[in-house]
């Protein structure tokens, strides 16, 4: 069935059917007749032909660092469904966490077929910015706070710092296994608000308590160990991710220390394998579906140009209280 076929069974001019399907103006009676001839002939418009009439594709671009994760699921989540909201699809391009990857999906979305992307960022080069600064179409990067671009973001820095202020409260003996401070959010954001909750009780910054770990439960197993080794009178470990969480309290009950009695564990990130496991992990809880939906708004908002101006929005959090750190 053909676009003529549709005008003359709908009483009206090809050039109406022709705004209908585009979202367009079209009066409220004649778009419910519309509606009715389209849905009763089954009738499905050629996206090839959308495609060179309006210069949109329908598809939105989304770059993930890898699929194995509970909270980039989330994400992709909320952006699903807030773009479905406004009939778009979602491309997926998973870059295994590597940051060039990044960069090549960046090039190849803004040469092909997409209306804009979301990049749900970890490490943020001076590549990454230029790329993005000179993008043919709009783009929103997620989980990362990149000045003088368009962003949704994790509050990193104060989520960290309330969670080692409410440790404090227990012992002013606490470590921190963290990751690389390259990932401004994981790594340097919440690193910093653990130094700045001890700076506000006049308790000065160690090294001795600090060592980094990869993002796996296995490096937080390793990195756990060699916290307890270099400072064996820790009383409380604050971990940059729940991954890490996870295997510091695997480390401590194989070592046969008690948690919490002996040794408070807390995460960041609020995973189900946190509530999952003996004892239960104290996180911070993260909105990453809420996440997600704000990105997508955000993005469609852009692509209909409805804002032009640089929107940057933190997300809230919350501290979840379970029994491997009664604080």
């Amino acid at each position: 069935m053909t676009i003529k076929e549709i005008a003359e069974l709908a009483g009206v001019s090809r050039a109406t059917v022709s705004r209908y399907l585009n979202d367009g103006y079209v009066s409220e009676e004649k778009r419910k007749i519309l509606k009715k001839v389209i849905e009763e002939n089954s009738y499905v418009p050629s996206t090839q032909a959308q495609t060179l009439r309006t210069k949109r594709t329908g598809t939105i671009g989304v770059i993930i660092p890898r699929v194995n994760s509970e909270a980039i699921g989330g994400m992709i989540d909320g952006i699903s469904d807030s773009i479905a909201e406004s009939g778009y699809r979602l491309m997926l391009a998973n870059t295994a966490n590597n940051e060039k990857n990044e960069i090549k999906y960046l090039r190849a979305f803004n040469e092909n077929f997409v209306d804009g992307v979301i990049l749900i960022g970890t490490i943020i080069t001076g590549e990454h910015k230029r790329l993005v600064s000179g993008m043919n179409v709009p783009v929103v990067v997620l989980a990362q706070k990149v000045e003088g671009v368009s962003c949704v973001y994790h509050d990193d820095f104060n989520s960290v710092k309330d969670l080692t202020a409410r440790m404090l409260k227990k012992t002013d003996r606490i470590g921190y296994i963290g990751v690389t401070e390259r990932d401004k959010a994981a790594g340097l954001s919440r690193k910093n608000g653990y130094k700045t909750a001890l700076g506000s009780k006049g308790i000065k910054y160690d090294d001795k308590y600090i060592v980094k770990s990869d993002f796996s439960i296995e490096g937080g197993y390793k990195a756990c160990n060699e916290l307890i080794e270099k400072a064996p009178d820790v009383r409380g470990i604050i971990c940059a991710t729940d991954n890490i969480a996870v295997g510091a309290v695997k480390l401590l009950k194989d070592r046969g220390i008690a948690i919490p009695d002996r040794i408070m564990v807390a995460g960041v990130g609020g995973n189900i394998f946190g509530e999952m496991i003996e004892p239960s992990l104290t996180t911070v809880g993260y909105y990453y579906d809420a996440c997600g939906l704000e990105a997508g708004r955000l993005l469609v908002d852009m692509i209909k140009g409805k804002t032009k101006a640089r929107r940057e929005i933190k997300m809230g959090y919350e501290i979840i209280v379970r029994n491997s750190a009664l604080i």
